[in-house]
């Protein structure tokens, strides 16, 4: 045995040396794979907001088509034209309001509501709308028609500029549905045509768009929580289905308070899973 004590020994130590350098080589490495992960991670998040940012632009370049026709049909006096064209364009805009909104000096002048700024300042959709069906006219309206033609290619132009991230995105999802739970189910966003229905589905439809993009990545990492924001597009697209009426919706007006409290509370159940997205995917 002791012709052999010597080789082990020095086995031993070739062993240990090994194994050290080995141990260093991980340490080394270790980070290095770390932060190969983060910046894979990074890529994917990155792709999302390159892929939201094409969605949105999509619906803006539907938008200022959609809108032009709208306008055209006011500068034309075609009342029952105009109202027909109203509702559908703005879906567009409600889709891609995290977008859209970002342009703080142009979304005034677009989508304000009476009262939102001065009268003198007031133009867009909804100074359009209260013409059209509270005085059942375009005369006089036809200037608002035409800034507006203007104002939605000046946005259409801008938004090449927006810097969509993915914080952007987790949080225009949350705000789509919190506006709707929130203000938009008073009835107060479209108060003279009382076309709010389409407004909401636009808005549910944007905020799909993001949970969408994201869903690969949130269920990989929680993929309960991922059943559960999608079954709760489900309930609340089961109730809008309700008031269809052929391509489009009923009157808002024609909601009882029991429905619009039950749409309000379904939303509210989607938005609350929804805002927990960032806080998964930055797990």
């Amino acid at each position: 045995m002791k012709r052999y004590k010597l080789p082990v020994i020095l086995f031993l130590s070739s062993s240990l040396l090994f194994s050290c350098s080995q141990s260093n080589e991980s340490s080394t490495t270790e980070p290095a794979k770390k932060e190969t992960a983060k910046e894979s991670s990074q890529v994917d998040l990155n792709q999302i907001s390159t892929d939201y940012r094409t969605f949105a632009i999509a619906e803006i370049d539907e938008f200022v088509k959609k809108t032009e026709e709208f306008a055209n049909a006011v500068i034309a006096g075609d009342v029952e034209k105009a109202k027909e064209l109203y509702a559908p364009a703005r879906m567009h805009y409600e889709r891609s309001e995290p977008i859209a909104e970002a342009f703080a000096e142009l979304d005034p002048k677009i989508d304000a509501r009476e009262g939102d700024v001065p009268d003198a300042e007031w133009g867009g959709y909804h100074r359009i709308e209260k013409g059209l069906w509270v005085e059942n006219t375009t005369k006089g309206y036809e200037k608002y028609a035409e800034q507006l033609i203007k104002d939605v290619k000046l946005l259409r132009a801008k938004v090449e500029t927006v810097d969509v991230t993915p914080d952007l995105l987790i949080t225009g999802a949350v705000d789509l549905l919190n506006e709707v739970s929130t203000s938009k189910v008073t009835g107060e966003e479209d108060r003279y045509s009382h076309t709010d229905l389409y407004d909401f589905v636009a808005n549910v439809e944007g905020a799909e768009k993001i949970y969408e993009l994201m869903s690969p990545a949130l269920k990989e990492k929680d993929e309960a929580l991922a059943k559960e924001i999608e079954q709760r597009f489900q309930a609340v697209y089961a109730l809008l289905d309700k008031y269809k009426k052929g391509d489009g919706y009923i009157s808002y007006t024609e909601l009882t308070k029991d429905q619009v409290k039950e749409l309000s509370q379904s939303i509210n159940e989607l938005a609350e899973p929804l805002s927990k997205l960032g806080v998964v995917l930055e797990g």
